[in-house]
């Protein structure tokens, strides 16, 4: 900090020789010396402008301990030094910066005021504190604030509603609103819980930040060093990724979120050895493209890192320090309380009940579940420089790394308000009306939370809803920054609410032309039984179709989806009221040269062309013991062909070529593994007798057996 003070001395010696602001003394008073204790913000006069300053003491033992921030110099919580209370005299120096600067006061005889001399360099200004740091205009700029919320709630058909302020340090306002459960009528409270979705992603790369700050980790280091097992799609990107592009949404993938969305099955591990079958759809570090599989890549290397889980890092490194007791990192585990909230979703203008979605799997992306009371400890630690009740979680270095853009999302606001964005270790960041912004928002089924940080201002906002998709809780963050900030009132409400219903009009036009893109009068290639099976993507796992003896049905993920045909061989998912997320979705079937349907075609990636699905062989021809049956010499136009068996799989031998691998299909045909366009299909009687069918394109041999081998 010597050196920031420094220049800030420099430039005041234009005006004034050898002077250089950086400390605040505050007073004691005619008080117990306890009184001195708590927040307090006022001026060091210069002869050409006031210079604000925030002062915080603390009792420690029979003395004090305190820090001072300087806003303009963006100096937080520099350590006090000498801190002396003698009836109303006060006294303290900042130490280790030069000029020896130093305060000496006296408090007002209210004990709301200390006014003294500050010192530094041979030079001598005046100052004064006020008790309450601003806090106390806070709290009196969002008097009625509550009220606007409620009416905005209603408005928006949010069930319940949350949220909290934290300005300089404490907690200004923090209330719930409506219902976390309307069907028993139970009330939202501080204490309730709610899904904080991608807001988790700042929990990762804290814990992140302390293992550099360990030196345990370099954020500019290949992935590769830390996972060795680690590869992407492209080569390139497999030995250049490093921890920072993992969590700053520039790895070239878009987000393929429908690969993990759901599936309880897959462990962190498995998932991160399926990225190389994702395709990427830009250059490593081309531009910003937001991914959840790379944060929880990053999370699976935190867990390498300290040899426990995501979860023990985060609990150890961040919540018990931060005193977050209530939170959790599943919705199983919020429903073992006794205050959370229930997810709801509005449907045909009617709010319903929606299903917990559990996503353990990928939860450094965002499975944490949190409470107001727990969320105003992680505001204080993030404006108070890492620092909380005196303690340092991370330092400095790292809590500005985070807060620093890393890359510029190709998007302009609408708003003139606010300006571009950009993306730093686990935040958004940008100007808000002349203001830093550092923020995000979380979004899982039936949740929304906003958490907002307005660093040089020391003012922080989180707010949830148990609504899915809802405005409202970025909308009441800028009411109440709007407030504190004392900037011109703009209705961020009104006008968000008037384009929403204008929203809601024109998806209820769209849905009803639906069906003007669908081909009239067209039928199915095949029996909607020949479409049954199961598809398989070395990434996305299985689709599994089904036939119940009407229609088609398309399970993946776990997510059962009714399917009406379309148009051609293509498929549309129907509502299931239990899960949406594959309503309206095309399915397309293609078959192969043999007529056979071979793939299966799911949009999930928007950003990509269809998803490929190929069908998966039928099972039993993997067996060994199943395949033993064919084993044997045939003979073809008295020439030899001996079908034999290594390991799993079936081979063909002929005299004067190399042995041929089969690949297994469906009933009981093999595919030429090396030569495209020929296959050989088994039939066996009942008398154990056996013949195959050899598959060319010029046409199709019939072969006997005419000994049995392996048996």
């Amino acid at each position: 900090m010597a050196t920031k003070i420094s220049g800030v001395q420099a430039a005041l010696s234009r005006c004034i020789p050898a002077v250089l602001l950086l400390v605040v003394t505050a007073a004691a008073q005619t008080q117990p010396q306890t009184e001195l204790a708590g927040r307090w913000a006022g001026v060091i006069k210069l002869p050409t402008a006031e210079l604000a300053i925030e002062v915080n003491f603390r009792t420690e033992g029979d003395g004090f301990g305190g820090d001072i921030s300087i806003p303009a110099q963006g100096a937080a919580n520099l350590p006090l030094a000498k801190i002396t209370a003698q009836g109303a005299n006060v006294s303290f120096d900042l130490p280790s910066v030069p000029g020896s600067p130093a305060f000496s006061g006296r408090v007002a005889e209210k004990g709301d005021k200390i006014a003294g001399e500050f010192s530094q360099g041979g030079q001598t200004f005046p100052f004064e504190l006020t008790r309450g740091g601003g806090v106390d205009a806070a709290r009196k700029a969002l008097e009625g604030f509550g009220e606007f919320v409620e009416q905005a709630r209603k408005d928006w058909k949010v069930p319940g509603f949350a949220i909290a302020v934290v300005y300089k340090g404490d907690v200004v306002f923090a209330q719930g609103f409506g219902q976390r459960d309307v069907g028993d009528d139970l009330p939202v409270t501080p204490q309730t819980l709610f899904a904080i979705g991608s807001a988790t992603k700042a929990f990762t790369t804290f814990s992140m930040g302390t293992l550099v700050d360990e030196g345990k980790l370099d954020w500019d280091r290949p992935v590769m060093t830390y996972l060795p097992g680690f590869q992407l799609f492209d080569d390139y990107a497999t030995t250049h990724m490093t921890p920072r592009d993992l969590v700053t949404h520039r790895s070239g993938l878009p987000r393929h979120d429908l690969a993990w969305y759901n599936n309880k099955l897959l462990t962190r591990e498995q998932m991160v050895q399926r990225l190389r079958h994702y395709e990427p759809n830009k250059q490593l570090r081309e531009t910003f493209q937001y991914n959840n599989m790379m944060f929880l890549t990053a999370g699976y290397l935190v867990e390498r890192l300290t040899g426990g889980t995501w979860e023990q890092a985060v609990q150890s490194r961040i919540l018990e320090p931060l005193e977050m007791k209530r939170t959790n990192f599943s919705v199983a585990a919020s429903q073992q309380s006794a205050d959370f909230a229930l997810p709801y979703e509005e449907k045909d203008d009617q709010v319903r009940r929606m299903n917990f979605r559990p996503i353990d799997n990928v939860g450094p992306a965002g499975s944490i579940n949190s409470c107001l009371d727990d969320m105003t400890h992680w505001l204080i630690v993030q404006l108070e420089g890492g620092k909380y009740n005196g303690r340092r979680l991370l330092s400095d270095e790292q809590l500005r790394e985070m807060h620093t853009p890393q890359i510029t999302l190709a998007a302009l606001p609408e708003e003139p308000e606010l300006s571009p964005t950009s993306y730093g270790l686990g935040w958004f960041i940008r100007s808000y009306r002349g203001h830093l912004q550092v923020e995000h928002g979380g979004a899982i089924d039936g949740f929304l939370a906003a958490v907002t940080l307005f660093p040089n201002d020391r003012l922080g906002v989180v707010a949830f809803a148990n609504m899915n998709g809802s405005a409202m809780p970025t909308l009441m963050m800028r009411h109440a920054a709007d407030r504190i900030l004392e900037l011109p009132f703009k209705d961020w409400n009104g006008e968000t609410l008037k384009k929403w219903h204008a929203g809601k009009k024109a998806t209820k036009q769209a849905e009803a032309k639906k069906d003007t893109l669908r081909k009239p009068d067209t039928r199915p290639s095949y029996a909607l039984k020949e479409y049954a099976g199961e598809y398989e993507h070395g990434g996305y796992g299985v689709a599994k179709i089904d036939y119940d003896g009407e229609r088609l049905i398309l399970t993946f993920n776990d997510i059962v989806t009714p399917l009406e045909h379309w148009h051609y061989d293509v498929f549309n998912g129907l509502e299931n009221k239990e899960d949406a997320t594959f309503e309206n979705m095309r399915a397309q079937f293609l078959s192969n040269l043999k007529g056979d349907i071979d793939r299966l075609e799911l949009p999930l990636e928007p950003m990509l062309g269809p998803i490929v699905f190929h069908r998966k062989p039928d099972a039993q021809l993997s067996d060994p013991d199943y395949l033993r049956q064919f084993l044997g010499v045939y003979e073809l136009a008295e020439q030899e062909i001996t079908i034999g068996l290594q390991g799993n799989t079936l081979t063909v031998s002929v005299p004067g070529q190399p042995l041929y691998e089969l690949a297994p299909d469906r009933n009981n045909e093999f595919n030429f593994r090396a030569i495209s366009g020929f296959s050989i299909r088994f039939q066996l009687a009942a008398d154990g007798s056996a013949t195959a069918f050899l598959n060319q394109p010029n046409g199709v041999f019939e072969i006997k057996r005419k000994a049995k081998m392996g048996s």
